[in-house]
């Protein structure tokens, strides 16, 4: 019998500027595919929308802040056709729809591994939320006047608002460090689930400062795309998505 080993790829050093570098790429990208990639940003943004509406009519307003929050711990697992169109613009290809739709590589039991694990992150964040609000208030605010008014004119509200972000950017932060270089590097059959989260975290702790700013960019983006009523999703998402691609390929440029 052979003993079969595993080593760690190595981890680049960057600078601060790269993730700036990245969206720049990322646009170039976007422009040499712009239509399956819009298209894949209207599905998520679609998606998205009738989710948020259907909390907002069913007086569960607060539950948005809520999921927009999860949103981030889930995304990059939705994104693994963007990272496959990054890949095939990387060897001279152009990307269809069904090539990033249907993603073959995707399809593997490491992934729903690593889906699983930020799913279970997901779920302590909610819960973390729910105590905190219940924590903050008797009432339920079932309007978003109501839950906005308490959020920002009471003592209670902004120490609620306070605290779950606090909570929840230091949540946040730990499936970032998981996920950020994890979810792309799955794309490759050579590498498992464990090799590419502990890569992932090798990524972050050796750059802190520059993956710091890159998770703040993909907040900020974020953020504008939700809060132009999803529509901003429709190209936000497919530029961090190809961006993460890039990221991923420039921090572990070993990687097949």
């Amino acid at each position: 019998m052979t003993e079969q080993t595993f080593s760690l790829p190595e981890v680049a050093t960057i600078s601060v500027g790269a993730p700036f570098r990245w969206l720049s790429g990322a646009w170039q990208d976007y422009l040499k595919a712009p239509l399956p990639f819009m298209i894949y940003g209207i599905i998520l943004s679609a998606v998205s929308a009738m989710i948020a509406w259907a909390l907002v009519f069913s007086g569960a307003f607060a539950w948005v802040f809520v999921l927009s929050g999860g949103f981030f711990l889930i995304a990059p697992i939705l994104a693994m056709g963007l990272y496959e169109g990054g890949r095939l613009l990387e060897r001279g290809e152009t990307p269809g729809l069904t090539d990033i739709i249907l993603v073959r590589g995707a399809v593997r039991l490491d992934l729903a591994y690593l889906g699983l694990a930020l799913f279970l992150i997901y779920l302590f964040w909610t819960r973390i939320a729910q105590i905190v609000y219940a924590l903050s208030t008797p009432f339920m605010h079932k309007t978003p006047t109501d839950f906005l008014t308490f959020m920002f004119t009471t003592q209670d509200g902004i120490s609620m608002a306070l605290t779950g972000t606090l909570m929840g950017g230091a949540i946040a932060f730990l499936a970032f460090s998981l996920v950020v270089i994890s979810a792309p590097m799955l794309l490759s059959a050579r590498t498992d689930v464990f090799i590419a989260t502990i890569t992932s975290v090798r990524c972050v702790t050796r750059n802190p400062l520059p993956m710091l700013v890159w998770g703040l960019l993909i907040v900020l983006l974020t953020a504008i795309g939700i809060a132009t009523a999803f529509f901003g999703l429709i190209l936000v998402y497919p530029l961090i998505g190809l961006a993460s691609w890039r990221a991923y390929r420039e921090l572990v440029p070993g990687s097949p």
